[in-house]
């Protein structure tokens, strides 16, 4: 069992990764039924808080039926970040998460995200302001170094662990690298192996089959894997891992009707959420992924691009599904 805090896990537990615009409510419900572990909102503007803007604000919507889920937050300033954590406490997640790993330029230029990977000393500051102002268990994402000349995630662990975080992900990458490159796990496994090092340390970054979870989990030795873009359109990445585990079989590929009932269950807790046509609108990033390698879906996509209301999904999945079933008898 892994434990963040009072926070009991599985023994090797599965966590669905902070993603911006990807890890709303509707989705993490949706990786929760298809079994995700542990689960965090997208990542959250400590400032954007203070401020009470809106959009920061709605990122903070978190579910009994998520839970243990934790809310990811990130900023450059240690009052902003104290603060926010204060802010974060008052919804009752599981636990806060620090965002010291997001690449993007725009979070960079602020100090923030990967950008404090250039100053250690500013980073134990930020955390330590947070773990100081929550009783919940705070956690840590980072990256290897700011690039390849650069790599500092051993002292960062070390340093990070004294401020009294409870876990840290580790995305096996340079900010250099952004999303592109192979992670290198090897940084990972090292931490592992360090006395000094505590908390339970979760790996990040490659990982998109069960065979390749497994082949990490026992080559690493790391305490449990965070995945991030394979479950995107693919929700189901974390139950066929697990049965993978158990087993050494394959669970089978979702069908056509397996790929459906997901997006309008997607949708149907997307409308809920955001509202009916924001809801729908916002779905229009995920069905290309929902339904990757399914052979003439491009004769669909400009449909479900075109749909508005729940309706008009129905009719377009009934549509859809009759298509495919048409489909199979002929092949």
């Amino acid at each position: 069992m892994v434990k963040i805090g009072n926070i009991e896990l599985p023994e090797f537990p599965l966590l669905l990764a902070p993603m911006e615009d990807v890890s709303d409510p509707p989705f993490r419900r949706l990786c929760k039924m298809h079994g995700a572990d542990l689960m965090y909102s997208e990542f959250i503007s400590s400032e954007g808080l203070i401020r009470d803007a809106m959009k920061s604000r709605k990122k903070l919507d978190i579910f009994d039926y998520e839970r243990p889920v934790g809310i990811q937050i990130f900023g450059g300033d240690e009052e902003a970040m104290a603060m926010s954590a204060r802010i974060v406490e008052t919804v009752n997640p599981d636990l806060v998460d620090i965002n010291f790993g997001c690449p993007v330029k725009k979070v960079v230029c602020k100090g923030a995200g990967a950008g404090v990977l250039k100053d250690i000393d500013l980073m134990v500051r930020l955390t330590k302001a947070v773990v100081t102002s929550t009783h919940l268990p705070v956690t840590v994402k980072t990256r290897l170094g700011w690039d390849s000349t650069s790599i500092n995630i051993d002292e960062v662990a070390e340093r990070l662990q004294e401020t009294g975080i409870k876990a840290l992900t580790i995305h096996a990458r340079t900010r250099a690298q952004m999303y592109k490159g192979e992670a290198d796990w090897e940084h990972i496994s090292r931490i592992k192996q360090n006395p000094n090092i505590e908390i339970p340390i979760f790996g990040n970054g490659d990982i998109d089959s069960p065979e390749k979870a497994l082949e990490y989990k026992q080559k690493y030795a790391c305490d449990g894997i965070m995945i991030g873009r394979a479950a995107i359109g693919y929700p189901w990445i974390f139950n066929e891992i697990k049965h993978f585990f158990e087993t050494g079989e394959h669970l089978p590929e979702p069908v056509i009707a397996d790929r459906l009932l997901a997006v309008r269950q997607h949708a149907e807790w997307s409308a809920e959420w955001k509202g009916e046509k924001l809801g729908l609108i916002e779905m229009r990033q995920h069905y290309s992924n929902y339904f990757r390698g399914v052979p003439h879906f491009k004769e669909f996509r400009k449909k479900f691009l075109e749909v508005y209301t729940l309706e008009e999904m129905d009719a377009l999945i009934k549509e859809t599904q009759q298509f495919y079933e048409e489909y199979q008898a002929q092949v």
